[in-house]
């Protein structure tokens, strides 16, 4: 078909693409563009200038740019990728596939690439100022991915309410090596890095979220919602080669942990290049790596952004998939939309592993002990082997606030083996204060900051010792004016431990009416 024809063909089916558009049916819209694709004859080259290859060379472009937008919207990215680079082959300043291929690069995460495209675009229409947004979109994520800096203060000044910021993908300062610890592999902190500090920011491959039943129906409902997450997962993986190669690093449970091999961090990081080793499907495969390293978000070591009641979600995330369990762990998750943040919930000194807890680690060394063997493992971590060594005389105490103060001042402990000792005794020091509070006794904050502070520094921020304080330390007029600014500057550290270094002060303290109000309704 020559140009001429070409261009009276496709005013042609204009209608016809026009109604499924409208109808969004993108796979008809695809075979529509693609039989006429097929008749036409490419130009060898775009520097031709007869006019009638000129014409082609047009009618195409605009073929392949819409069909690129179709494929785009299946999120077969790497598809629309290819029919943008064709068109642009043809003519490099056709602007929709210029645009297209931007968002399909922001997509992508290639985000320093994607500014490329709108900038060249840019050139073409200055006065669009959709093409304005796109820029400064694409210039932010890039930014941010260099960085890992985000700022969710006007989101939560604003009560959640609007759209959910969009994060970029970020890598920080860690890489994966083997874990002497479990025996397979783990993440590794490559410096120092401070309590809150993102670690890594990244977007579930799929989340599935939904309102469970608590009556009858409930398992029918948790079954449902699993098939078609899966459903999902597989689809993924056949339109994205490089989502495919990336979930075949991960484990199947099948291998022993030696027998592993240590992917490079670069093949996670933004910009990486698509063109990834290609695996054939095997589907048994995919399903017990799903088993295997999906997370919830109703976790002890998570917390969901915004969230409404009632629902819960499962997802998967390659890189924090490499994160193991510890009962001193370093490490907590905070999901923003299907973005996971995942942060330093202490100090964490250069080549101590990441980890977070599986499990409610707030309790004895026996309870976590049989928590762990549901997990099908033995935890060994630091925590761990101090309270064994101690094992006999830890079991007479009860969970009483004052022997467990007693064994402390008894046995000289200090820094963080004395935060073990009192984490996990925590329900007991809660109890105590709450009789306290009953026969209303007197007695100062700071007391319980101390406690709250050791927990902090030996386990990680968590939210139930900070929400704990948050109740003591809140007055009539809320977290401003009357609480006294030491208290408030370590009250203000845990809670960076807890969420990450996420909002300004001013939202971090609307944050706390907000959790606070949550939890009294």
């Amino acid at each position: 078909m020559n140009g001429s024809a070409a261009e009276l063909e496709m005013l042609k089916l204009r209608s016809t693409a026009t109604e499924l558009l409208l109808k969004e049916d993108w796979n008809q819209y695809i075979n529509l563009y693609s039989r006429f694709i097929s008749r036409c004859h490419f130009p060898q080259t775009s520097t031709n200038d007869d006019d009638d290859s000129t014409k082609l060379r047009q009618t195409l472009c605009s073929a392949l740019s819409n069909r690129a937008e179709a494929y785009s919207k299946l999120r077969d990215l790497s598809a629309a990728l290819i029919d943008c680079d064709h068109a642009l082959k043809l003519n490099p300043f056709h602007l929709k596939a210029l645009v297209c291929k931007g968002k399909v690069l922001l997509d992508l995460h290639c985000y320093s690439q994607a500014f490329e495209c709108f900038h060249r675009a840019k050139a073409l229409a200055s006065t669009d100022s959709t093409l304005s947004q796109l820029l400064k979109r694409s210039q932010k994520l890039d930014s941010q991915s260099k960085t890992g800096f985000i700022d969710l203060s006007d989101w939560v000044l604003n009560e959640f309410n609007g759209t959910c910021p969009e994060l970029a993908e970020f890598v920080g300062n860690v890489e994966i090596r083997r874990s002497e610890a479990c025996g397979g592999r783990g993440l590794f902190a490559t410096r120092n890095i401070e309590a809150g500090t993102p670690l890594v920011i990244t977007k579930a491959v799929v989340l599935g979220r939904g309102i469970m039943p608590k009556a009858t129906g409930g398992e029918t409902a948790r079954l449902v919602m699993w098939k078609d997450f899966v459903d999902k997962i597989l689809d993924a993986v056949k339109k994205c080669n490089k989502t495919h190669a990336l979930l075949h690093t991960l484990s199947t449970g099948d291998v022993e942990g030696s027998d592993l091999t240590v992917p490079k961090i670069e093949l996670f990081k933004p910009e990486c290049a698509a063109d990834a080793k290609r695996f054939e499907l095997d589907v048994e495969r995919i399903l017990k790596v799903l088993d295997v390293n999906c997370l919830t978000e109703e976790s002890v070591s998570a917390k969901v952004m915004g969230r409404k009641k009632g629902c819960c979600g499962v997802g998967l995330w390659f890189l924090p998939s490499f994160v193991n369990h510890s009962c001193c762990p370093n490490a907590r998750r905070l999901h923003v939309g299907d973005s996971m943040v995942l942060h330093a919930s202490r100090d964490v000194k250069e080549g101590e592993e990441i980890t977070f807890a599986y499990f409610d680690v707030l309790w004895p060394l026996q309870e976590r002990r049989k928590m762990a063997r549901r997990w099908g493992f033995l935890c060994s971590c630091k925590r761990c082997n101090f309270e064994e060594e101690r094992e006999l005389e830890l079991g007479e105490l009860n969970g009483m606030m004052d022997g467990v103060e007693d064994k402390v001042s008894k046995w000289g402990l200090n820094g963080k083996e004395k935060g073990y000792l009192r984490a996990s005794f925590w329900m007991g020091y809660c109890n105590e204060w709450e009789k306290l509070k009953r026969r209303r006794v007197e007695r100062r904050i700071t007391e319980e900051i101390a406690v709250a502070g050791s927990i902090f520094d030996a386990v990680g921020g968590d939210e139930r010792v900070l929400r704990t304080l948050l109740k003591r330390m809140k007055n009539g007029s809320g977290f401003g004016h009357g609480v006294e600014t030491e208290e408030m500057e370590k009250l203000m550290r845990m809670a960076r431990g807890v969420y990450g270094r996420v909002m300004k002060r001013r939202a971090m303290k609307a944050f706390f009416e907000l959790e606070l109000s949550s939890t009294a309704s």
